[in-house]
């Protein structure tokens, strides 16, 4: 059978019967010896039960996107199996619980006890292992490969991890007995190449939380809140050590204004939060700013307004990030598009903050947060960490003075000032002039020229028509542009994570297009908004379903807008 790049499988249920495991442990399996792997998973808002999925694409070549078809589909219920069936490719293969519901025989699915054979094993937890071990066999990845893994994975010196260990390889074996009896194949893995470098397989919101740790963070303060959660419990198992603080805050409310504070000190500071309580921090940013104290606020975003859709996946704080408080505000906002991009994100957003002594907002999201990528291990090295400019002179210290960037003293120290968040004269000192409230305006939106130093990928050539996504669209995007190049279609990419403020060169770029398309996750088309205001001919492909974009719709709306162009071109 001819091998196949890469494979898809989901796991579906109720929540709490193991598909995030399954995904995830397949995950870990395949990138230890050698393949590229991505994860995504979504579920309901309750603690436990309601309609679950998890999935993980496999293959020999990096991975971009979750993947549009299923070649694998486990079904723990009828449920899962009625949602999800339709997106198994022609030649995919269901296995289905056969303890919940019965399918007749139709040569593509396979019924399993799932419970029956796990506590066989002696483990009646085993059941994600039994599917593990029948996918496995479906794609001709061999048993050592999930050996070495599960042998790993719980050798942890405990009385007991001999007997788990022997309970999990005999699970997987009798998930791959069943397949091999079925005599089903949805194709052959490609042999693994293990990179000649260390990589890591780790989630979006511990790369980010791992990122501000090596970038010198020294106070964290959340409230929890989905999907920003995971940042907070990391910070409490691991920014560890003196001078090191992390803190559950009651409220969002009490969490940005306690990292002002902290920033006002002289520390790195940082919060995590998701859309909703974004909004409550709007007054306590608008301090920041208005103060000149550097902090970074995480905002990880999902399905709104309101409650919305608090486990689903959305890009559409994008205009609140910007402008998030009222008055005359425009904040820095760093959108990580990948795994590994959140983990530079967060050092990028501790160094802005530091250098232009203010607010900066991070932009990631729900399919980024819980998604597991495997890449090249940082090297912490050659990290670029910026420190506070700090002032050592005499009192009387006139902080706010011109529009030069000033040192900002230590409480406590000499140069004491009023961090005021009324408009203030030079030493911080209230004032409803009206020449120095034009003086302080100019200078808080005059530091943000001190930001231009972020980077940005272009391909292919002078072509009048681009694809810029932003977020985490750039991966299904990425994929697609890749595939309309392959198919002989001419079109250009752009991407960047710094979306304010941009990479001037980057936007010097875009303003002589004819025509840049802007796949983004929400309803308003608010990126490409953004860039017409700052003079570029853009378009918005948007979807709103609290999903990500799939490769095929995604490349099918490209071509579509782009002849669309071409046609009024020539009319004109």
């Amino acid at each position: 059978m001819k091998a196949k790049q890469d494979f898809v499988a989901r796991f579906a249920g109720e929540g709490g019967q193991g598909m995030v495991t399954a995904a995830e442990g397949l995950a870990q399996a395949a990138s230890q010896v050698g393949y590229h792997v991505l994860t995504y998973s979504t579920f309901p808002s309750q603690i436990l039960g309601g309609p679950t999925f998890a999935q993980v694409r496999i293959g020999a070549t990096p991975i971009l996107s979750p993947g549009d078809e299923l070649d694998v589909l486990v079904a723990f219920n009828r449920e899962a199996y009625d949602i999800h069936r339709a997106e198994v490719r022609d030649g995919g293969v269901i296995i289905y619980n056969s303890e919940e519901f019965q399918l007749e025989p139709d040569g593509h699915s396979l019924g399993m006890a799932f419970s029956e054979m796990a506590k066989s094993t002696g483990n009646a937890r085993a059941e994600n292992m039994i599917v593990i071990g029948a996918f496995a066999q479906l794609v001709g990845m061999p048993q050592e490969f999930l050996e070495t893994f599960v042998t790993a994975r719980f050798s942890r010196g405990r009385p007991g991890d001999d007997e788990i260990i022997r309970a999990n390889i005999q699970a997987l074996s009798l998930g791959r007995q069943e397949v091999g009896k079925s005599g089903f194949s949805v194709g052959i893995l490609p042999e693994p190449h293990k990179p000649d470098y260390r990589q890591i397989l780790i989630k979006g919101n511990d790369a980010f939380s791992v990122g501000a740790v090596a970038a010198g963070l020294d106070v964290y303060i959340g409230y929890p809140i989905s999907p920003a959660t995971p940042i907070l419990t990391y910070m409490e198992r691991n920014l560890l050590g003196p001078g090191k603080f992390t803190y559950q805050a009651s409220s969002e409310i009490e969490a940005i204004n306690s990292i002002t504070g902290a920033g006002f000190a002289g520390k790195k500071a940082m919060t995590a939060t998701a859309g909703p309580g974004f909004s409550l921090m709007s007054e306590g940013i608008g301090l920041a700013w208005m103060a000149e104290i550097p902090e970074v606020i995480v905002d990880v975003q999902r399905g709104g307004p309101a409650t919305g859709l608090p486990t689903k996946t959305e890009q559409s704080d994008l205009l609140a990030a910007l402008t998030p408080a009222h008055g005359d505000v425009m904040l820095p906002v760093i959108a990580p598009g990948t795994v590994e991009e959140c983990f530079y994100a967060a050092v990028a957003a501790l160094n802005w903050a530091e250098r232009y002594q203010g607010p900066v907002v991070v932009l990631s999201e729900q399919m980024l947060s819980e998604a597991a990528q495997n890449f090249p291990k940082p090297d912490l090295s050659k990290l670029v960490v910026e420190r506070r400019l700090e002032y050592h002179g005499t009192n009387g210290y006139q902080r706010y003075d011109g529009f030069k960037l000033s040192p900002m003293p230590i409480p406590g120290n000499p140069g004491s000032y009023v961090a005021n968040g009324s408009e203030h004269d030079a030493i911080g000192d209230t004032t409803h002039l009206p020449g120095r409230h034009i003086q302080m305006t100019q200078r808080r939106f005059s530091k943000l020229a001190l930001l231009q130093d972020g980077t940005y990928e272009r391909e292919y050539g002078d072509e009048p028509i681009a694809i810029m996504p932003w977020g985490g669209s750039k991966g299904p995007a990425k994929e697609a542009y890749r595939t309309l190049l392959e198919q002989g279609d001419v079109i250009g990419w752009y991407y960047t994570m710094y979306l304010h403020p941009l990479p001037p060169k980057l936007l010097e770029e875009l303003r002589r297009k004819e025509l840049v398309l802007v796949p983004e996750l929400n309803f308003l088309g608010q990126f490409s908004s953004v860039l017409r205001s700052q003079g570029v001919r853009a378009e918005s492909i948007t979807q709103y379903t609290g999903l990500p974009f799939k490769v095929s719709n995604l490349m099918g709306r490209i071509r579509e807008r782009a002849k669309l162009h071409q046609r009024k071109a020539v009319t004109v």
